[in-house]
């Protein structure tokens, strides 16, 4: 494969992905390309299949059906290359409580053999806002440090590819704010980052792409721009009121988002 190929070889591919639990369909067939160093973001209501599809993507589930890749790599024959190359966060913290910030990114980084545990740690509490509460216990951390720090240590070993599950749940308005600009800097430093999201902020703020998951299947996928295109504009006193990432997600689920949408058991 030559250098230009590879450039262009999505960081993560999804074709024709299948996932059922008993008589429970939850993904019904989903496609989806992510192209490296973007922010793709999926969105879908509670029970779309967003976990699932991460957890599959992740290798702690196997598909039914369809292929996916990650970093070139098939998830189902050769799901040690994809652990390498990737990181997890879940939907609340994975910290411990008991110990500081430093130790529990001194703790990882021993776990995943690093040279150096301290110096890795503390340049990821700098690069994180994070130093001068290192020493501190993680109980003693508002919701937003503790989110920071589960990011700061899913980074340890440089992995290419993070996957975020709704890593804002439970954050107040000013910490998922800070949530948002520490995902915006790893995008721009060159990490791919799948964030599933029910908020439509946070997709319209964040993603350079948002597929739109409902009822097991990805029913648009494009830059916010190419999903407004999908409604025509308002008028509103003669003014073109253009359409917002909520008026698109609600007209293309339709019943105002309450959706009798499968329940994803993840």
């Amino acid at each position: 494969m030559t250098t230009a190929s590879a450039a262009r070889e999505p960081a993560i591919r999804v074709q024709g992905m299948e996932k059922s639990y008993k008589e429970l369909h939850v993904l019904r067939g989903v496609d989806f390309d992510v192209a490296p160093g973007s922010i793709f973001a999926l969105l879908g209501s509670n029970g779309a299949g967003k976990t699932t599809i991460v957890k599959i993507l992740s290798t702690l589930l196997s598909p039914d059906a369809g292929t996916a890749s990650v970093n070139g790599f098939d998830v189902v024959s050769n799901p040690s290359r994809v652990r390498e190359s990737i990181s997890l966060t879940g939907q609340f913290a994975a910290v411990d409580e008991i110990l500081s910030g430093r130790e529990n990114l001194v703790l990882v980084a021993k776990l995943r053999h690093l040279k150096d545990p301290g110096q890795a740690a503390d340049r990821l509490l700098a690069r994180f806002k994070l130093s001068d509460a290192a020493s501190r216990k993680v109980s003693e951390y508002s919701g937003g440090m503790r989110r920071r720090l589960d990011i700061a240590m899913s980074l340890i070993g440089q992995p290419e590819i993070i996957f975020l599950d709704e890593p804002t749940t439970g954050l107040d308005p000013e910490a998922r704010i800070e949530v948002w600009q520490v995902i915006q800097e790893l995008a721009d430093q060159g990490t791919t980052v799948l964030l599933t999201t029910q908020y439509l902020d946070e997709a319209e703020q964040l993603a350079d792409r948002i597929a739109i998951l409902h009822q097991g299947r990805i029913i648009a996928n494009g830059t916010l721009a190419e999903l407004k295109q999908l409604l025509p504009p308002a008028k509103v006193e003669y003014v073109e009121k253009q359409p917002s990432l909520e008026d698109i997600f609600l007209a293309l689920v339709g019943n105002q988002g309450k959706v009798a949408s499968t329940k994803d058991p993840s």
